[in-house]
């Protein structure tokens, strides 16, 4: 199984930029989709982004979309999340996601069940 480990956060101003990582180890991210997610203090968590096992296909949350950039490096079995034009409301601990899904290469599911493998979030603070 694959274990992952998110880093990356901290505290910026609102309009600044963080790059998050999510390192995999335990297997390589073959056949892996793999998903960010954030949880806000209070509130549930929620899909921020999806990209496809050969990093064909993205998917993002309307809240993000044209702000961030997901990507991936399966040489490296690295994911990233690039945060442009950070808002006070995308302060949250970031989880990085995994599914195994080695024949639906171009899948990008934004649901938390359609994915089984977590890492322990890395928290982002955004300040006025």
């Amino acid at each position: 199984q694959v274990q992952l480990v998110e880093s990356g956060g901290g505290l910026v101003q609102a309009g600044g930029s963080l790059r998050l990582s999510c390192a995999a180890s335990g297997r390589t991210l073959s056949g892996y989709t793999m998903g960010w997610f954030r949880q806000a203090p209070g509130q549930g968590r929620e899909f921020v982004a999806a990209i496809s096992w050969s990093g064909g296909r993205v998917k993002y949350a309307d809240s993000v979309k044209g702000r961030f950039t997901i990507s991936r490096d399966n040489a490296n079995n690295r994911v990233y999340l690039q945060m442009n034009s950070l808002k006070q409301e995308d302060t949250a601990v970031y989880y990085c996601a995994a599914t195994f899904r080695p024949f639906a290469t171009e899948v990008t599911p934004s649901g938390i069940n359609e994915y089984d493998r977590w890492g322990q979030g890395t928290q982002v603070t955004v300040s006025s």
